[in-house]
């Protein structure tokens, strides 16, 4: 019996395993056809014939990004939706710009994890396991940090000058949730009970936090 149940468990995992697995390339390149209007896993194919160098080119991260929030940083993105090239590769990059006192604050990554390279600067970064551990350390220029997939970290300058990273993704689109931003700014707004009991506080608080996070209407 127990040998049954060891068989029937190896092919349930085995095929669970072939079903989770992204499947390997059965082309060179898959260059987003974001026009296609079409509903995918990802983006359809561009046409071959109408794929050029500029779908996998991207200069942006070249230069710091214009810092213009409440929480002193900025995301400059180099996804799919920025390089169609990116496509089916699970891969992208982006470039975090600080203030001096600035904060990414914190957020996840559903759908990657994330490795910083600091181009300047000194940082506090860390992360959130979920048994309520945090594994932080301070990095300087030069240095590396991992974020696991999923899990909730931040990043903060706490030095006197403007720090800036790179960070990698195993994702083409890794997307990204902001806390407070989530919680307190969605549509539909998430019920005052809600939070209120969430975090303890009063229907007043909760309101201060919504109008104080409400995205400024231009």
């Amino acid at each position: 019996m127990a040998a049954t149940v060891s068989a029937y468990l190896f092919v349930f995992l085995a095929l669970f395993g072939m079903v989770a697995s992204d499947p390997d390339h059965l082309q060179d390149l898959c260059v987003a056809n974001k026009a296609a209007g079409i509903k995918v896993n990802g983006f359809p194919c561009k046409e071959e014939a109408n794929v050029t160098e500029a779908d996998f080119f991207f200069s942006d991260l070249a230069n710091p990004g214009v810092i213009n929030n409440s929480v002193g940083s900025v995301v400059t993105g180099a996804n799919v939706e920025k390089i169609p090239g990116l496509n089916t590769l699970g891969v992208s990059l982006a470039r975090i710009d600080y203030e001096p006192g600035g904060l990414n604050p914190p957020h996840t990554h559903p759908r990657a994890t994330e490795i910083i390279f600091v181009l300047d600067g000194e940082l506090d970064v860390g992360f959130i396991t979920t048994s309520n551990k945090l594994i932080s350390k301070s990095v300087k220029k030069g240095d590396i940090f991992v974020f696991p997939k999923g899990l909730v970290h931040f990043q903060k300058n706490n030095g006197e000058k403007p720090a800036s990273v790179i960070a990698g993704f195993n994702s083409q689109l890794p997307g990204t949730q902001s806390i407070a931003a989530t919680l307190f700014t969605s549509t539909p707004l998430v019920p005052n009970n809600v939070l209120t009991k969430a975090f303890q506080i009063g229907t007043k608080e909760v309101d201060k936090i919504k109008n104080k996070l409400a995205p400024k209407k231009s």
